[in-house]
């Protein structure tokens, strides 16, 4: 404990900085600053997402569908389960699962899809809301258009190409084709395409993927970047998409 006495400070010999006697003419000072209030990183308003509520565009040749969910016989359940959307497109057909509290409708005239939930004020509810309105999103314009991912192979002696066959890996369904990839090891590394996903190289250094799920063809172009990550020192590796890297100094002894 500090004790203050004659404008000097006496310090016994544990301190407790718990406890501060200070002088009676500090006391008024102290009192009259307001309590500090942690600075926010930003100047704008807080508001909440209205990803949610945003209406979802409908090409002309996609449609919707609501399946319902398959009756178990004999089976009792409090849980609601499930419903499904069924996208059709001129690239495939795709699903997304609604949770028992989105409802969605469709305006056929204005060709728009809009998503709702129960309950506004339940914070789950919303989450869920933005989540399932951008899967829907990526599912419509995947079977109209279609996702890609560019990867760009920067080294000496890095190539990539597109094989029906592997030596090192087994195909997983028929017709698969592999990517091998020679990017500085003593042997090339074959990696399976995954099924509903194109790989097609139109450079040595470039490998395109295609396909109607985003989250599969994303996912593959990230287990290819992992063989070779981009290095901030030369500047070599994977680079996926528009993906850049600020390069560091060399380190000089």
């Amino acid at each position: 404990m500090v004790i203050a006495k004659c404008g000097q400070l006496r310090f016994p010999y544990r301190l407790n900085y718990s406890a501060v006697l200070l002088p009676d003419y500090l006391v008024p000072a102290l009192q009259a600053i307001p309590p500090t209030r942690p600075r926010s990183f930003t100047t704008s308003a807080p508001h909440a997402s209205r990803v949610g509520r945003e209406p979802i565009a409908l090409p002309r040749d996609v449609n919707l569908r609501l399946l319902d969910p398959p009756k178990r016989r004999g089976a009792v359940t409090r849980v609601e389960p499930p419903k499904t959307i069924e996208i059709e497109g001129p690239l495939g057909k795709a699903s997304v699962q609604l949770p028992p509290f989105v409802s969605y409708s469709v305006d056929e005239a204005a060709k728009k899809a809009t998503l709702s939930v129960l309950d506004r004020s339940s914070r789950d509810q919303r989450e869920m809301w933005g989540t399932t309105r951008s899967y829907l999103q990526n599912h419509i314009l995947g079977v109209s258009e279609g996702h890609t991912a560019i990867l760009r192979l920067v080294g000496v002696g890095y190539r990539a190409t597109v094989e029906p066959t592997a030596t090192t890996v087994k195909p997983e369904y028929p017709g698969q084709n592999f990517v091998s990839l020679k990017v500085g090891y003593s042997h090339p590394i074959e990696l399976g395409v995954p099924m509903g996903v194109k790989a097609s190289t139109p450079l040595p250094t470039r490998i395109l993927l295609e396909g109607i799920d985003k989250e599969v063809v994303n996912s593959f172009a990230a287990i290819i970047r992992r063989w070779r990550k981009p290095e901030p020192y030369k500047g070599k590796g994977i680079f996926v998409n528009e993906e850049k890297i600020k390069l560091k100094a060399k380190k000089i002894k």
